[in-house]
């Protein structure tokens, strides 16, 4: 994925609402294409990147695989490589990926009965 230029306009004003608050960069991190519908599939149970592609049929692999290093990056899922033959990798949510889950699931449910889009 293509990073922001540090030289841009958009760049110094996200810079500035970063500082102001923290909640405007988890809003601009969580609002990356797929990245909530990962979080929230993990979270029904599809630990396996076979179960998650199939759960979100329209994501591609390139996709799901970058949103996953993501939340891995930020600690909101835990990646557990298990040997054998095949070896296979299975994702869970971490305690705080549980939490901004249970967040989120609140912020779902006042979009859905207080908001009208």
């Amino acid at each position: 994925m293509s990073e922001r230029k540090l030289s841009s306009t958009n760049y110094y004003n996200q810079s500035f609402l970063e500082e102001k608050c923290a909640l405007s960069e988890l809003i601009y991190l969580l609002s990356k294409r797929w990245m909530t519908e990962v979080l929230f599939s993990i979270e029904e149970g599809n630990t396996r990147f076979t179960a998650l592609r199939e759960d979100l049929e329209h994501i591609s692999d390139h996709i799901l695989a970058d949103r996953l290093k993501f939340l891995e990056q930020h600690e909101l899922i835990h990646k557990d490589c298990i040997p054998g033959n095949p070896p296979r990798t299975d994702y869970t949510l971490t305690d705080k990926g549980t939490e901004l889950s249970n967040l989120l699931d609140g912020l779902c449910h006042f979009a859905e009965n207080k908001m009208q889009f």
